[in-house]
């Protein structure tokens, strides 16, 4: 079996690899020229734990080759992204993209899937883009609907066990692609319509982004009652059938942070909450910025000088080196553009540079800084001294707890 990838990001390239595991010949294609070019020489360009050794071993093999354009093969993944247009209204124009390119190497017996987060209908407007191109191949391919339901910094584990929604165009797609996802998923595959399994997508993060925006919101009622917001929901999630999540600084990521907006702009009148939630959880950045910015003007009049300040984590979770859609990247970017007198010594652990800041190592970072901000709870900043007497210390993700 060949499956060419149409798309080789943060999901794309770790489903290839996986799937190269198993007696899939892959073609993982990228619009990026470098992506395709490291990815060739067995080199990440993402940061994923224990990847590397699987990427390379899958380009020594040869069971995985990436190109800029596709190959003709029997099954062919969309795995693009799927950024806003005005107003959060989701942009499908790369699926359509990607869509467009194998059309011409489609053949009957094909298995057509999307994987790349998409409002409800998606599938079935590829299907007639593809049977437009191609009336010929209409009822003679099949064409599915399976989304990713995996963690960043866990995605090896999770591709292969996490249970899998399929949704097919018909009985007979669902079946197809379940075939090919049962070659490498140990997890239980359950079957749908296409309708539903997109929506089934937008609404497991829509309920994480609703859960998160309560502990945000009960985060700032915290501050303002000078209650300890760690304390508090330790506390509260002894009962048992309680489970108030972390909070943080908002919320980032290309799936929590855009995927209730698929819903929200479909459904203006009836997602009420849902739209409520994103709401709060962008509020909640913008609260982290004037706790941050009003830090900084009470130091330099107490002290006759400006702070040096130390903003810590860039990525949008923990030890992962991911910054799209980060509420932590989006903080650091106001401070620096509204302050620009106030040296920041700005940190991210988890990558070497950066095209706006220059990155600065976490332990030099903490010891030179007047005002110390966690953003984003990586792993290196626990080993920080859980208080400074010649610090001030802000802390929106958890690092210090007491």
């Amino acid at each position: 079996m060949k499956a060419c990838f149409m798309g080789l990001g943060y999901i794309g390239l770790p489903t290839a690899i996986i799937s190269s595991q198993h007696g899939i010949n892959v073609c993982g294609v990228d619009i990026n020229p470098k992506v395709v070019e490291k990815t060739n020489k067995g080199e990440l360009h993402i940061v994923e734990p224990g990847l590397q050794d699987l990427l390379k071993k899958a380009v020594d093999s040869k069971s995985l080759v990436a190109s800029t354009t596709p190959f003709e093969s029997d099954v062919y993944l969309i795995v693009v992204p799927t950024p806003f247009k005005a107003k959060h209204e989701p942009d499908i124009s790369y699926v359509e993209s990607a869509t467009k390119a194998v059309i011409p190497l489609l053949k009957e017996g094909d298995l057509f899937i999307i994987e790349s987060t998409s409002p409800v209908g998606t599938t079935e407007k590829m299907a007639e883009l593809i049977f437009a191109e191609r009336p010929e191949l209409k009822g003679r391919i099949h064409i599915a609907y399976c989304p990713e339901r995996v963690l960043p910094g866990n995605v090896i584990f999770e591709l292969v066990n996490n249970d899998r929604v399929i949704g097919g165009i018909d009985d007979a797609s669902a079946d197809a692609a379940a075939e090919f996802y049962g070659k490498f998923v140990t997890g239980q595959l359950h079957k749908t319509n296409c309708r539903t399994a997109e929506m089934c997508k937008l609404v497991e993060n829509s309920s994480r982004d609703v859960q998160i925006a309560f502990a945000n919101e009960l985060s700032m009622i915290c501050e303002k009652a000078g209650i300890n917001v760690w304390e508090l929901i330790s506390l509260a999630n002894k009962h048992p059938r309680v489970n108030i999540l972390q909070p943080g600084c908002g919320v980032g990521g290309h799936c929590i942070a855009v995927d209730p907006y698929f819903i929200s702009s479909a459904f203006p009148n009836e997602a009420k909450i849902i739209a409520q939630a994103r709401s709060i959880n962008n509020y909640k950045s913008e609260w982290c910025v004037e706790k941050a910015k009003n830090a900084i003007l009470s130091f330099e009049l107490e002290n006759g000088k400006k702070p040096q300040v130390a903003l810590m984590g860039l990525a949008f979770k923990p030890n992962i080196d991911d910054l799209r859609e980060s509420p932590a990247m989006k903080i650091a970017k106001y401070l620096v553009a509204e302050m620009p007198d106030v040296k920041f010594n700005i940190v991210e652990p988890n990558i070497s540079s950066h095209p706006d800041f220059d990155i600065v190592d976490f332990q030099t970072a903490f010891e030179q800084s007047d005002i110390v901000v966690y953003l984003t709870a990586h792993k290196q900043f626990f080993t920080l001294p859980q208080e400074a007497n010649d610090k001030l210390i802000l802390d929106f993700c958890g690092v210090i707890k007491k």
